[in-house]
């Protein structure tokens, strides 16, 4: 795994021998030696993770974490405090900050390195996602970043996973001061516990009587439906190597008995931040896609849709010896509606007529809006004469009933013409199948409109 880390300390033995570390890890490895050097190589995104000393003269690392974590360009980066402070209240007062981990001085190297690989294995999935969510600020959708930032992390919905009542009847009555918490005593039904329920974090015990908690914790991130909850293991004081073990297949973070009741609130915080941050990302991105081949007016589909679409059926019904039928429709006379009533009625119109469309068709059929006033339904495994029937109950519906505008105040009668092709045999395509429905209605509007014609290929 390659990725950049920053090493941040004012004393330069103490960066030389981080930077020699990770250089033999095969990590690239960036320096800074104040608070304010390290905000701006982050600011200017030059860095996947941050090890951070805590005392430094010009800005101590709490501060220099309270920076990064409040400002929205750079909340989502990793945060490992490094430091000979070793109090608890040290380490509360370092995750509270928004730091992702606290290693005290001197660091075993198993323990940073396995860190760092952890961190910044998450911290790759959740650029791949800023990433595709980048265009959505250009088409209107709000940016998640200020809202991660507001988040306090709060009101969660947690599942603790262990077996040992002395231990989780502590852990359930802390953290339900701010969360809502279940509790699953039988490992073996944890899974399917945690695949119904909407949890935001798991809480695992990795010293349960009968079973090995690294496995759930395996088939959490393997199965799809829960691979993107947090896990926060909990471990004995000697089980490093399990815990390392844990990170490596996917453990966010671990906790050690005798736990911290300010420690565990903090980090169970910070893991569930994280994952409101992800998932908005990924509602960003599913909105993104939505909008890019969704027509804002009417809510069909849009043309740069159907024409992929309309590729791949016409592929696929050749190869099986299916039949295929496109029909285009518009809308008769729609530039008086415009001229003689204004855009908005023309606007109440498309809606109402995609509504329409929509009622007068099947689940496996495709409407779009082709472009202004035309429309085009794609109908799979269906024949020309068939088609040809449809097409003929849409157009009776839409003349049968005059369309409200001025929000109800004025109606119109609308009619429409009609177009119809059927794919031809082998060597026809979705482009020469469009062409002839275009040409039949063009037939239909020559001869008065109001009509459906067919063109046989």
């Amino acid at each position: 795994m390659t990725a950049r880390v920053l090493v941040v300390d004012d004393i330069p033995a103490n960066v030389k021998l981080l930077e020699a570390r990770l250089s033999a890890e095969y990590f690239d490895v960036a320096t800074a030696f104040s608070g304010i050097e390290a905000l701006a190589l982050c600011e200017r995104a030059e860095c996947d993770i941050v090890l951070l000393d805590v005392m430094m003269p010009d800005m101590d690392g709490f501060e220099v974490c309270r920076r990064l974590k409040s400002n929205p360009a750079t909340h989502h980066i990793p945060v490992v405090m490094v430091t000979a402070l070793d109090q608890p209240s040290d380490r509360i007062k370092g995750l509270e900050a928004g730091a992702d981990d606290f290693l005290t001085k001197p660091v075993s190297d198993v323990a940073l390195i396995s860190r760092v690989r952890s961190l910044t294995r998450l911290k790759m999935v959740t650029d791949e996602l800023r990433m595709r969510a980048l265009t959505s600020r250009e088409i209107g959708i709000e940016s998640p970043e200020r809202e991660a930032v507001a988040d306090t992390g709060r009101k969660g919905r947690i599942l603790i996973i262990d077996d040992r009542a002395s231990s989780y009847e502590r852990i359930a009555t802390t953290l339900g001061l701010e969360h809502t918490v279940d509790v699953q005593t039988d490992p073996k039904e944890a899974l399917f516990r945690a695949a119904e329920g909407d949890y935001e974090l798991l809480l695992v015990s990795l010293g349960m009587a009968d079973f090995d908690g690294l496995r759930l914790c395996s088939q959490v991130r393997s199965l799809e439906r829960t691979r993107s909850i947090p896990i926060l293991a909990i471990a004995e004081p000697d089980n490093n190597a399990k815990l390392v073990r844990g990170l490596e297949i996917g453990v966010n973070d671990y906790l050690i008995r005798p736990i911290d009741k300010n420690e565990m609130l903090a980090r169970v915080r910070t893991q569930i931040k994280r994952k409101r941050y992800t998932d908005r990302l990924r509602d960003n991105v599913a909105m993104s896609i939505e909008m890019a081949i969704t027509d804002a007016l009417t809510g069909l589909h849009n043309r740069r849709y159907m024409e992929t679409h309309l590729g791949a059926l016409t592929e696929q019904a050749s190869q099986r010896g299916k039949p295929l039928a496109v029909l285009i429709l518009d809308i008769d006379f729609f530039k008086s509606i415009n001229d003689g009533h204004g855009h908005d009625a023309g606007d109440d119109v498309l809606r109402e007529f995609a509504v329409r469309i929509r009622k007068s068709i099947r689940n496996i059929d495709l409407a779009c809006r082709y472009g202004g006033e035309e429309f085009v339904i794609v109908m799979p495994e269906t024949d020309i004469a068939v088609a040809g029937m449809v097409a003929e109950r849409i157009r009776r519906k839409i003349a049968s009933e005059p369309f409200a505008i001025q929000q109800g105040e004025k109606h119109l009668n609308v009619t429409l013409s009609i177009g119809i092709a059927a794919l031809g045999g082998t060597g026809d395509t979705a482009a020469t199948m469009l062409k002839r429905a275009d040409q039949a209605l063009y037939r239909a509007k020559r001869d008065g409109r109001n009509r459906v014609v067919q063109e046989a290929a």
